[in-house]
């Protein structure tokens, strides 16, 4: 016989604007296999990078309520931009209303905690979508855990365009990546750390590299954030009781699935299924 409180599990959401939660999704299932998760990508609203505020609120929103109705108790913005521009509203104002058992946690924080233990010059570098830079997110996240650190944050508007048109790994991608890094090292030479603050760039990792100097580490958010999922199930057995663990994948999009199971495959390197909502 199931009792009330196994038929009360459910899955850990994880949102995305797009595709690049899923390298999220893929460091999270690599080190916690034995949950359930529910993928939600609002491809049809992407990107977000460049919406204000209020908008990228207002669709992070629509998201989060949804996971709740599929009755997920915890929610995971693997998505940078939402993160910075959404995250703090919803869980000051939005939870206490909705239902303050359940919980919604971002991707910066997480980074933002690792980056003290990389970094010898105390100059860190963030890579980030238009939306993350001018948030500052990053900096001020830093400046409340590691005040001595100094942040210089550059904007990498193509480099999404060029992941999600399979263009990441090919020559055509060298110009924008070249062109970014230098920016960034051109405003302070003495960072030796750079943060991949946007979850599509992973993808763009052995580019960056390629133009990097050698003595700069990149770190790139997944594994940390795998990292402290783990760590904040285990601080609250209260929400981790109430995940379900069958170890299955569900994927959802607001666009076209055959688009979103595509484009998936580059990310996860594998083919999945995908099923379309609606969710404004």
């Amino acid at each position: 016989m199931i009792n009330d409180t196994e038929k009360q599990k459910s899955p850990i959401g994880i949102f995305d604007s797009g595709y690049g939660g899923l390298t999220v999704l893929s460091e999270i299932k690599s080190l916690l296999p034995q949950y359930d998760y529910i993928y939600l990508g609002d491809n049809a609203r992407a990107p977000y990078g460049n919406r204000s505020f209020e908008i990228v609120y207002e669709f992070t929103k629509d998201a989060v309520k949804w996971f709740f109705e599929q009755n997920c108790h915890l929610v995971i913005l693997a998505c940078n931009t939402a993160s910075a521009k959404a995250l703090r509203n919803i869980q000051q104002i939005d939870l206490p209303q909705i239902d303050s058992s359940k919980r919604v946690l971002g991707v910066i924080r997480p980074t933002v905690e690792s980056v003290a233990d990389f970094t010898k010059t105390g100059h860190v570098g963030v890579f980030g979508t238009s939306g993350t830079v001018k948030s500052q997110s990053y900096e001020i996240e830093i400046a409340k855990l590691h005040p001595h650190l100094k942040v210089s944050s550059e904007a990498c508007p193509m480099w999404v365009p060029l992941v999600e048109n399979n263009e990441f790994d090919k020559p055509g991608a060298d110009y924008f990546v070249k062109q970014h890094i230098d920016n960034l090292l051109k405003k302070d030479d003495q960072i030796d750390t750079i943060i991949l603050g946007c979850t599509h760039y992973p993808l763009l990792i052995s580019k960056i590299e390629q133009f990097l100097p050698k003595s700069i580490q990149v770190i790139s958010q997944g594994k940390y954030v795998a990292e402290s999922l783990k760590d904040y199930l285990h601080r609250h057995p209260e929400i981790e009781i109430k995940c379900s663990k069958n170890s299955v994948v569900k994927y959802f999009t607001t666009d076209f699935p055959e688009k979103f199971v595509d484009l998936a495959s580059l990310f996860l390197k594998k083919n999945i299924e995908a099923q379309k909502i609606n969710i404004d």
